[in-house]
């Protein structure tokens, strides 16, 4: 069975760590609890496994009984020490304060009750932590699978992971593409949006943060201003409201609205957004092409292309923690821009044969990178590049 990298660090973790208490999150469907079914398996430790997928929402009672219940279980077993894994914990209301009035008194009583929490929410997760579990916890990010995962679990080549994406649960289904196309929408997105947006937050438009994905998955890869975004989706909303929506849905590991470099925080932050996808099947499911019509149209395959290279980078700026960004001036741009302690990185992606580097050159000039990049057939392949963790960039 295949496994990811994350799963040594773990066991690495609770081999090394008496009090234990771990948070993974990340999209639907990436394989979390997998990767806690593999871990108990090579641990060998004694375990309780619930999930709050089912729960009453807001059911904080619930997760004191499972608490407990480990608690019993641990005081039963032959050994001293034991394993609570909780799925969808993002469900509790206030989780995070009944999870840490429940540790700090097993601290108290000197139990040895190891936690692992799985989450799809990223931003519900990181609020909670924040806010009551500081010092408590090491979390993970589990983002997409990876080019390199994909081939290695399933023997896809680049071109079959830019159309078909990182998400191996539908990976059985390529060969009847319809019903790919099928799993993929009902299955990932609906269900990603009805119960890790729309059940756990306020939404007061949910038509229009639906038209907006649909918009940014068209448009992945693209800088649009908010204004020209509501005016493409004929609606009376704000450009507050979309720039909150484009944030639930990054958080849920869909759709990312990528910030314009710039040295302040603020200009950033007033910039246009660049929409990209965190995995391209998002974009695949929802196109009336198949695969083949799709390769053998250039412009739309290079546009597909250009996307998967900036989903491969969003995923590895979660997991590897460096910032990602575009840039433009005028009428040069720079597809993206990574820069981690420091040090800066341009990357252009060129899909065709050819392509200008004055972008390159007027970006260069003006903020002395320490390195500039050109993806595509001229520079570093994108399908090698496709290969490499950015991180080992800088």
């Amino acid at each position: 069975m295949f496994e990811r990298n994350q799963l040594q660090i773990l066991i690495k973790r609770m081999q090394e760590q008496r009090r234990f208490m771990q948070v993974i999150m990340g999209p639907r469907q990436v394989g979390k609890t997998t990767l806690v079914t593999q871990l108990t398996a090579r641990v060998k430790i004694d375990f309780h496994f619930v999930s709050a997928d089912s729960v009453a929402a807001g059911n904080a009672i619930w997760l004191e009984q499972q608490w407990e219940a480990a608690r019993i279980k641990l005081a039963l077993s032959e050994t001293k020490e034991f394993l609570l894994v909780i799925d969808e914990i993002q469900k509790i209301d206030n989780w995070s304060e009944t999870v840490k009035l429940l540790w700090d008194t097993d601290t108290r009583n000197n139990l040895n009750l190891k936690v692992i929490m799985l989450g799809s929410s990223r931003l519900l997760l990181q609020q909670g932590l924040t806010e009551s579990l500081a010092g408590r916890f090491e979390s993970t990010y589990m983002g997409h699978w990876s080019f390199d995962e994909m081939q290695q679990a399933f023997g896809w080549n680049t071109n079959q992971y830019v159309w078909f994406g990182g998400y191996p649960g539908s990976a059985s289904l390529i060969d009847d593409e319809e019903r790919w196309k099928t799993y993929v929408t009902e299955s990932l997105i609906e269900t990603s949006i009805s119960k890790d947006i729309l059940m756990l937050t306020r939404v007061d438009k949910p038509a229009l943060m639906k038209r907006l994905f649909e918009l940014g998955c068209l448009y992945s890869g693209q800088i649009l201003s908010y204004t020209k975004v509501l005016g493409q989706l004929q609606d009376a909303g704000n450009t507050t409201t979309l720039s909150h929506y484009l944030e639930l849905l990054d958080t849920a590991g869909l759709l990312a609205g990528i910030e314009k470099y710039a040295p302040d925080v603020i200009r950033q932050r007033s910039s246009s957004p660049k929409f990209q996808v965190h995995n391209t099947a998002l974009i695949s499911a929802q196109k009336n092409d198949l695969f083949k019509d799709t390769l053998a149209k250039p412009d739309e395959w290079g546009r597909m292309v250009e996307s998967a290279i900036g989903a491969h980078l969003i995923n590895h700026s979660l997991t590897e923690k460096f910032n990602l960004h575009y840039w433009r001036e005028r009428n040069e741009e720079v597809d993206f821009v990574i820069e981690r302690k420091g040090k800066v990185i341009g990357l252009e992606v060129k899909s065709g044969a050819t392509g200008s580097t004055s972008e390159m050159t007027a970006f260069k000039n003006k903020f002395t990178p320490d390195k500039v990049l050109l993806i595509g057939n001229a520079g570093l392949s994108w399908h090698d590049f496709l290969k490499l963790n950015p991180v080992n960039l800088f």
